[in-house]
């Protein structure tokens, strides 16, 4: 059975059987989160959802249920974020560039050399910037529990080092289907083209894509070891996540209830941050032990490239996100 049926079906046979015994909603015994992600059960996003599972069980007192479904049993993320706005979907951790799909201002996050470090990107996304954002879901079903990370994306390909934008001409990549991302690798002189994350091992191993784009762990996990031999650390995009749940779902929850997954979604995320920087330099000695080459790039010349984009996307964010992102970044 698709499981987008039954999650909206089980969600609404609990609406009615409130209903039915004069219940209100909030009073409901228990609530079932079911929160999906596209990546393999050993990366941190699946280690940190399975922590705040735990902990969201054990402080509500079983009141509310979080299951956590890896590998993109719920969907890719374009069909979680489709099914959190009516509901059909209850949770993710999805990477902020994929709302960009309902919300081009998410698209600000994920722009070519946004941000100096990690540190900075996090500063913002827990403060004012990341506030923001987060109120652009809220109108659309969606409500940001907390930032997490997917990190820094690095290019690899089967054929040869990537030193500057000039050995990207012609290159077949696969990127995230997203109108920033397209943008970067035409101004780097590659041929980029969308293609979901589920298909992508597939599609590198039948020679469909050259090239593929995406944080060290993921590559690493995924094993694109198997299908890719270099690795060009141009740490071309910092990568946020989101853990997320449908708006549906969390006016269901009681006030008490609701700080408890606030407060767990903000611990976890924090714990899953120092997951990723812990395993960065752990995935490039693994990385190389299965045959993977590394190494680094022209940083200057890859942010000269991309800069006109940043004047091309300014129409999209307005001036008053580009301001709070221009704070953000001094």
């Amino acid at each position: 059975m698709n499981p987008i049926f039954t999650i909206r079906r089980g969600l609404l046979a609990g609406l009615v059987a409130a209903a039915t015994f004069g219940l209100p909603v909030g009073a409901l015994a228990e609530t079932t989160i079911r929160i999906g992600h596209v990546l393999a059960d050993s990366h941190s996003w699946h280690t940190a959802a399975q922590g705040f599972a735990a902990e969201v069980a054990e402080k509500t007192e079983g009141r509310v249920k979080v299951e956590v479904f890896g590998g993109g049993q719920l969907g890719n993320e374009k069909d979680m974020i489709e099914g959190l706005q009516f509901g059909a979907v209850q949770g993710g951790v999805i990477g902020g560039g994929s709302f960009q799909s309902i919300e081009p201002k998410l698209g600000i996050i994920e722009m070519p050399y946004a941000w100096a470090s990690r540190e900075q990107a996090f500063a913002a996304l827990d403060g004012e910037l990341g506030t923001h954002l987060a109120g652009l879901l809220e109108p659309k079903g969606i409500k940001v529990l907390a930032w997490w990370e997917n990190g820094y994306r690095n290019v690899t390909n089967s054929k040869q080092p990537i030193n500057t934008p000039a050995d990207l001409a012609g290159l077949k990549i696969r990127v995230t289907p997203d109108k920033v991302r397209l943008a970067t690798f035409e101004a780097l002189g590659a041929e980029p083209a969308p293609l979901a994350f589920g298909e992508l091992y597939s599609a590198l191993q039948q020679g469909v894509f050259d090239a593929q784009e995406n944080p060290l762990a993921i590559i690493q996990s995924s094993s694109f070891f198997e299908v890719q031999k270099y690795v060009s650390m141009t740490q071309h995009v910092w990568g946020s996540a989101a853990l997320v749940v449908s708006s549906q779902v969390w006016n269901q929850i009681s006030a008490e209830d609701q700080a408890v997954l606030q407060a767990a979604a903000t611990e976890w995320g924090q714990k899953q941050r120092q997951m990723v920087a812990d395993s960065d330099a752990e995935m490039v000695e693994k990385l190389k032990a299965e045959g993977m080459e590394f190494n680094e790039v022209d940083r200057d010349a890859f942010v000269a490239a991309v800069a006109p984009i940043w004047e091309s996307e300014a129409a999209t964010f307005g001036p008053d996100l580009m301001a709070l992102m221009d704070a953000a970044r001094k």
